[in-house]
């Protein structure tokens, strides 16, 4: 007979949790702004996550700072050729919608 029975799983060992991939809800709504921004991002781009990783990386690094998952240097989340956009692109779009 198993220790564990039908549906009771083993209940001998300790789980052991996920080193990555588990992290609290943002319960709080900290990130949405974030996360919409990065949703719409999506959308605009027939869902080709390459054209939206500055906004992933700003996602990840809004749950960073409200510790909502825990701190890791951007580089081992794949993010090591990824900038922010920063003003001088800005402006680049500025000047040509002008």
């Amino acid at each position: 007979m198993s220790t564990g029975g039908a549906f009771g799983g083993n209940r001998g060992l300790r789980p052991i949790p996920p080193e990555k991939g588990i992290f609290p809800l943002d319960h709080l709504h900290e990130c949405d702004s974030e996360k919409k921004e990065y949703l719409v991002c999506l959308k605009s781009s027939s869902n080709k996550s390459e054209q939206c990783r500055h906004l992933s990386k700003k996602y990840l690094q809004c749950r960073m700072a409200k510790n909502l998952m825990a701190k890791q240097d951007m580089s081992e989340l794949g993010f090591s050729g990824v900038k922010e956009l920063d003003s001088t692109e800005d402006q680049n779009k500025e000047s040509i919608q002008h």
